[in-house]
């Protein structure tokens, strides 16, 4: 691997890959293995993603007590009825493989003497969760990735590089205009093949455990584009999350439960069996309604996490991070329960993909958070993101060679319409699509918040002009950052607006019941069109 600038970048490549997290990073080194040359771009730094800060786990059936038809089941009961059946059967039936190669690429996951230690997460059947360093699996993925992408000379990593806009010729993408960040200049990168891996939009929500960098971008991008988009409505509240005044909303693991935590109310109740019977193991969805409806029911702007019955030194060495970031902030988990909140954690809808990544638009390839295959569903179980972003990473690389992506006859065409405003603006309309996504569309939504959210965001983004910034403002980071928030909370109130049900990460109080009948398939949405419709996924163009 090679690290440069944009400045002095060649601006044509057979590949540019837009996102340095586990699916990006997957996509570049199969294609770079393949003889490609790969521009693997990421806003900031190498380690600026969701996967570094991934906790609790990746879930594979490798341990002697586990089945990939196990595995296959949970995952289509957590997603609700709407899993695609083919998705899912890729997922977990060539998951034990990538994960075994990734070992072999110097992968260091946590163990019990010479076998893999496996941990239980919320909606799983068994004990299927390999973690590293007790709760930094995302981070020990990242490095072993990083180090077989480094030893790639056809990979070129551009950090600093914040991917504006696609190329557009003849219906097909033909490369991305770029904003240097280190000299503010706005360049073009030629390529017959762009893999959108840029994460979630976590942070279009006032409270989530997203980094800063999940601003929705890749997706926002596609949907300028033309591209399909699919199940926008969904997303994931993740039940705990640090709830201390001045702190971030930093992620407490689904594993804690799963080794045995407890969630407790003001009074020391425990209350989650009131909504199931799994009590604090039911699904992510299940749960994080719970406390919101406890806290609503008590007034409370929290609930407590109560590991203080487990040992104290199983705790410290089974989640060293998580204890010491309490620590951090005043809390000592071995000894007192932890405040926790639901906050936004994850995107079950993206860019629309066949199971190779390929959208429906001619030389567009999207994976990972960003993408939608449908191996979620309504709701992702537990630890299936670092899997789906191996799996359908690597998918994607091998699509690329698949379809013969060669360098040579590019033309800069023409631009999707992005808009930028300034910074001043930027940050009005970032504060504004954070309250009004946190009021209407979180976990609990109806109809008369859902088209206030509509209204709101349309007239947001009607007073951005297309393709220009505000008032003559230049291209920055903060204005394309807000153009996009806005592009994605308006996608995700209108499609959850046409969905009068409740399934999985949608919850619907005027429509609380699951409507197989009307509501059983995906929600899909383009450009141009005024509301989502409700269909099977559509196959990508040749």
């Amino acid at each position: 691997m090679k690290i440069g600038e944009v400045a002095g970048a060649s601006p044509r490549h057979d590949v540019i890959v837009v996102g340095s997290g586990v699916a990006g990073l997957r996509a570049a080194i199969e294609a770079a293995e393949a003889g490609l040359d790969v521009a693997l771009l990421a806003k900031d730094t190498a380690h600026d993603s969701n996967t570094d800060l991934a906790q609790g786990g990746v879930a594979v059936a490798l341990s002697d007590e586990d089945q990939v038809g196990l595995h296959y089941a949970d995952t289509l009961a957590a997603g609700d009825g709407l899993c695609d059946d083919s998705a899912v059967r890729i997922l977990v039936g060539e998951g034990p493989a990538y994960i075994t190669q990734l070992i072999e690429w110097g992968a260091q996951f946590d163990r019990e003497g010479t076998r893999l230690a496996f941990t239980q997460e919320a909606a799983h059947s068994a004990r299927r969760i390999l973690h590293a360093h007790g709760d930094s699996t995302g981070r020990e993925i990242l490095r072993a990735l990083w180090r077989k992408a480094s030893a790639l000379p056809s990979i070129l990593f551009l950090p600093h590089t914040y991917s504006v806009d696609l190329i557009l010729r003849e219906g097909a993408c033909h490369g991305l205009s770029v904003l240097d960040e280190t000299t503010s200049a706005t360049c073009h990168l030629e390529a017959p093949a762009v893999v959108l891996a840029t994460g979630g939009a976590g942070q279009v929500f006032l409270e989530t455990t997203n980094p800063p960098q999940a601003t929705g971008d890749g997706i926002a991008i596609a949907w300028r584009a033309g591209a399909l988009l699919r199940d926008m409505e969904f997303v994931q509240f993740h039940p705990t999350s640090l709830h201390i005044g001045g702190a971030p909303r930093f992620l407490l693991s689904e594993a804690l439960r799963g080794e045995g935590g407890l969630l407790k109310n003001a009074e020391g109740r425990r209350f989650a069996f009131d909504a199931d019977p799994r009590g604090e193991l039911a699904p992510r969805d299940i749960v994080a309604r719970a406390i919101f409806q406890e806290m609503s029911r008590t007034g409370a702007d929290e609930v407590y996490l109560d590991l203080t019955h487990l040992d104290a030194a199983f705790v410290k060495r089974r989640f060293p991070r998580i204890h010491s970031t309490c620590m951090r902030y005043g809390v000592d988990m071995t000894s007192q329960a932890v405040p926790v909140a639901p906050a936004a954690h994850y995107l079950m809808g993206g860019v629309s993909t066949d199971h190779w990544g390929r959208t429906t638009l001619p030389g567009l390839y999207a994976a990972g958070e960003a993408a939608c295959t449908g191996v979620h569903g309504a709701n992702r179980l537990a630890s299936n993101s670092l899997l789906e972003g191996l799996v359908f990473g690597a998918r994607t690389g091998i699509a690329l060679l698949e379809d013969r992506v060669s360098p040579g006859g590019h033309s800069s065409g023409t631009f999707s319409s992005a808009a930028s405003c300034g910074p001043g603006d930027a940050a009005g309309i970032i504060a504004a699509v954070k309250e009004t996504s946190w009021r209407n569309l979180g976990i609990v939504r109806g109809a008369g918040g859902l088209t206030s959210a509509v209204a709101t965001l349309d007239a947001m983004l009607e007073r951005m002009p297309a393709g220009g910034g505000c008032a003559g403002a230049p291209a920055t980071r903060p204005g394309l950052e807000a153009v996009n928030m806005a592009t994605v909370a308006q996608l995700i109130a209108s499609c959850a607006l046409e969905r009068r049900e409740s399934r999985g990460g949608h919850f619907r109080s005027d429509y609380p019941a699951r409507d197989d009948s009307n509501f059983g398939r995906s929600s899909l949405i383009r450009l141009g069109m005024t509301r989502a419709s409700f269909g099977p996924a559509v196959s990508p163009a040749p």
